[in-house]
């Protein structure tokens, strides 16, 4: 019951009816991996 409870939250949460395009996955995995670069390249230099 707990599976089927917590689909549409993940749906809503999403926003989207449609699964996510290639395009949109490639930019938000491009946009996750500058934030950990940021963050992994902090130092005494970085933010």
């Amino acid at each position: 019951m707990n599976a089927a409870t917590a689909s549409p939250r993940v749906r809503r949460a999403r926003q989207a009816g449609s699964r996510p395009t290639e395009t949109e996955r490639k930019n938000a995995a491009a946009a996750l991996q500058r934030a950990l670069d940021r963050r992994d390249n902090g130092g005494s230099t970085g933010h």
